[in-house]
């Protein structure tokens, strides 16, 4: 009697077969979308800018002219007038972003501690940075009205006079950079108050065990917590600053005698006012060339901070 081997696989065993490995192209179509987006949206008018700011065209004739090569920087950088915007924008810069960083650290540190209707107050503090920059901008021109305005009537009560905010060149970029600071400095607020509710609530604890009072506990301990936060967000304003336009367009339009002229403002009287895109285009290229030194000098500073602080 013969038996029949058989070659049976072992039952009770599960045969793991490889699974092709499937291209996944949802990664790569969110990048080719952000990728168009720059090239369409940044890069190509970055460098029609450029171009134009090579020849001699006009608003009338955009896709002509004729090529000048560095002549219209050389235009402007003997300029008086634009020598002045680009001091306008300096100071505009300055003073804008000191009083933002300023009010928007003392409100996020009120905000910070506990104290009845807190919500509330967050809420009302964070309303000027959602209304619309041209309803801001009207509502300073009533404030800044010579006769009715609210400012006049305060100056007129405090023995000062009768003050032209609008008018007069000594008053004309206290008079931008105030709504400036009452419309961005919640954002700075808001930012600040993310990084200081990041603070460990061991350092708060360590400082309160070993008696230090409220100032050395926010030079010490807060300060050096918070402080890359706001590194970053003085480059975002400053950055900010100096391409504004409506704010002080609307209030001033750039004067009174060219006092709030910024570099912003410059390009757009040389664009649209003159019909010179080729001036235009030059001093917007100049404008990012200031913008992109003020970038790289923060990163130097911030490698600087970091190499002190024994980080890599």
């Amino acid at each position: 009697m013969t038996t029949a081997t058989s070659s049976k696989r072992p039952t009770g065993l599960i045969q793991l077969t490889p699974r092709r490995k499937r291209f996944r192209y949802g990664p790569y179509l969110f990048i080719g979308l952000a990728v168009l987006y720059l090239l369409f949206f940044t890069a190509l008018p970055l460098l029609t800018g450029l171009q134009l700011s090579f020849k001699n065209t006009k608003l009338l004739n955009p896709s002509g002219g004729q090529y000048v090569g560095f002549d219209n920087y050389a235009a402007l950088l003997g300029s008086g007038s634009f020598i002045k915007s680009v001091y306008s924008t300096l100071i505009y810069t300055a003073i804008s972003v000191a009083g933002c960083l300023a009010l928007g650290l003392a409100s996020a540190l009120v905000i910070n501690s506990a104290f009845p209707g807190r919500a509330l107050a967050r809420t009302i503090m964070v309303l000027p940075w959602a209304v619309p920059t041209v309803a801001v901008a009207l509502v300073f021109r009533w404030i800044y009205n010579d006769t009715t305005g609210v400012a006049s009537q305060f100056t007129q009560a405090l023995g000062i006079g009768q003050v032209g905010w609008l008018t007069d060149p000594q008053f004309g970029m206290a008079a931008v950079v105030i709504p400036t600071i009452w419309k961005l400095s919640p954002f700075v607020m808001l930012v600040v108050l993310a990084a200081l509710q990041s603070v460990p609530e061991e350092l708060y604890e360590a400082t309160r065990i070993d008696g230090a009072d409220a100032f050395t506990t926010f030079k010490q301990i807060v300060l050096p917590q918070i402080a890359p936060t706001i590194r970053v967000v003085a480059l975002l304003m400053t950055i900010w600053s100096f391409r504004r336009f409506e704010i002080i367009w609307l209030l001033t339009g750039g004067g009174p005698v060219d006092v709030t002229t910024t570099i912003v403002i410059n390009v757009y009287r040389q664009a649209f006012n003159n019909g010179a895109l080729g001036l235009a285009a030059a001093a917007g290229v100049l404008g990012l060339l200031l913008s992109l030194v003020v970038t790289v000098v923060y990163f130097l500073l911030e490698r600087r901070s970091n190499n002190a602080n024994g980080e890599l």
